[in-house]
């Protein structure tokens, strides 16, 4: 096919990404918006030899599975990939998504992967539930300012102040300050000439607490926002503080300095406007502080299950040592110190780690420690200090000292747990969780790609897959949470033995 050339398609399938996959004479076309299931009139928008990607122009007849979308922006808007596809449907997408990858990246056989994967874990509240909205300011034709969300692939800002995947006292936060900048006429942030002052608002808000966070993302530096001070850069603060603080449960007004002219949306700092840094929340019993640069899950109902899931796997019966990295603010850490012996918390962002510290401290957690670090450098580094690399035949580190000498952490884990990014973890960190050789890791993912590549290095290298569950922490959007545990195998070195690596979910080489 050729581009701009019309057809009708069957959609068969569903890609990674959520489009809809379809074929005509074999040709095969990936189709924004459409559902499995619809036959649809697509116009191609580019094509290469073997494949292309289509525009939905109409759809001649709905799949079984397609529904109509809460949000009148879904189709343009980048944040709902799939809204217009029922939830239970949304659900088996994603368990297919992980099994393919599980399946093709890691290796793993089908009748293995069907023994050990368990029920996705699915929301109560597919809406509605996002903790966490970041808002882009603009302006428009008539130099209004306006806010919303990107179009997908673009910065062009799609006028919304009503997702209806966050909480409904957005709306009014929103409103509040675009009128504010009307008003006095504050200018939006202009992308393309660096100029304007207001750039995003970052909105949070404790579900269990009922606190709300606004912080101001400014195109100011960080030494003026400093020599100002937050009243001092933006215009006629005290009317907008006043109108904030009228909202039931507002408890933080922040702005962040930020004059980077790419895609970061948060500065390096904050500083406070009103009341405190920070609003507090819960996820189960414990306790969290949250501030502006603070690395939260944004769907608190579905997190606590996820960690809870980690929780299980791990089955700390109360005398262990674990290492969780990629801690962020403790969020893992915390869960796991209420049934291990000692948690070491690992994580890259200084900030993070101070409000790890801070959510130990005032949930009275004793017995978790935080280093600021990445978790591919700090791991092995306390890993040779401790004298784990150069232990003896009897366990003794070389020159017969404690591993505790050095120091003062343990470079034993009985429980390893990982959360990396989404380009899952370094190879040196793998490589030092082999030679640590923890009795278990609990790898939880928001990539399944990266989880199965990991996964596949460590069923090669000593362990073996037990369980894999997902959970849906995204609901209308493609992507999808995943727990792994894996144990290590227990081989008896003197007996020779014929494995069958598929029994043991190791991958085949």
């Amino acid at each position: 096919m050729q581009k701009n050339d019309t057809a009708q398609v069957e959609i068969t399938d569903i890609g990674v990404n959520g489009e809809g996959i379809g074929k005509v004479d074999g040709y095969t076309l990936f189709i924004k918006d459409a559902v499995i299931g619809d036959l649809v009139e697509a116009k191609v928008i580019k094509a290469k030899k073997n494949y292309g990607y289509a525009r939905l122009m109409r759809v001649i007849r709905p799949s079984e599975y397609r529904v109509e979308p809460k949000c009148p922006y879904a189709r343009k808007c980048g944040g709902c990939q799939i809204q217009e596809m029922s939830y239970e449907r949304q659900l088996q997408f994603k368990e297919q998504k992980v099994r393919g990858n599980l399946e093709r990246i890691g290796g793993f056989a089908p009748d293995f992967l069907d023994r050990v994967t368990e029920p996705i874990v699915g929301s109560e509240h597919p809406f509605g539930y996002r903790n966490k909205a970041q808002f882009p300011f603009g302006t428009d034709k008539e130099g209004n300012p306006v806010t919303g969300f990107y179009a997908g692939r673009t910065h062009d800002i799609i006028v919304n102040t009503d997702c209806p995947l966050g909480v409904s006292v957005n709306r009014e936060i929103l409103e509040i300050i675009l009128d504010y900048m009307r008003k006095y006429h504050v200018p939006a942030y202009n992308e393309k000439e660096g100029t304007g002052l207001i750039r995003h608002a970052l909105l949070r808000y404790g579900f269990r607490t009922g606190e709300i966070m606004v912080c101001l993302v400014v195109n100011v530096s960080s030494e003026k926002a400093m020599r100002d001070n937050a009243s001092g850069i933006i215009p006629h603060a005290e009317e907008l503080i006043r109108r904030l603080t009228a909202i039931k449960g507002m408890t933080s007004i922040t702005v962040s300095p930020n004059t980077r002219r790419d895609n970061v949306i948060m500065g390096d700092s904050y500083e406070v406007l009103w009341g405190q840094g920070y609003i507090t929340d819960y996820i189960g019993e414990v306790r969290y502080q949250i501030s502006p640069l603070s690395f939260y899950q944004v769907n608190p109902e579905q997190t606590e299950k996820l960690y809870g899931l980690a929780l299980e796997y791990a089955d700390l019966k109360g005398g262990e040592t674990v290492w969780d990295l990629y801690c962020g603010i403790g969020t893992i850490s915390l869960f796991l110190a209420k049934k291990a012996g000692k948690v070491y918390g690992v994580e890259i962002v200084p900030q993070a780690i101070g409000d790890a510290r801070r959510n130990a401290e005032i949930n009275g957690i004793t017995n978790a420690e935080f280093f600021v670090g990445k978790a591919e450098e700090v791991l092995p580094e306390y890993y040779v200090k401790s004298g784990q690399a150069d232990r003896g035949k009897d366990g003794r580190a070389a020159g017969g000292m404690d591993a505790h000498a050095d120091s003062g952490t343990s470079g034993h884990a009985d429980v390893i747990v990982v959360d990396p990014p989404r380009k899952g973890c370094d190879q040196a960190l793998l490589e030092t969780i082999v030679k640590m050789a923890p009795e278990k890791v609990v790898y939880v993912s928001c990539d399944s790609a990266t989880l199965a590549r990991d996964l596949r290095f460590l069923c090669e290298n000593g362990y073996e897959l037990k369980r894999v569950r997902a959970v849906d922490q995204f609901a209308q959007g493609v992507h999808v949470e995943t727990v792994a545990l894996l144990s290590k195998l227990k081989i008896d070195k003197h007996i020779e033995v014929e494995l069958d690596m598929d029994e043991l979910g190791c991958c085949e080489g």
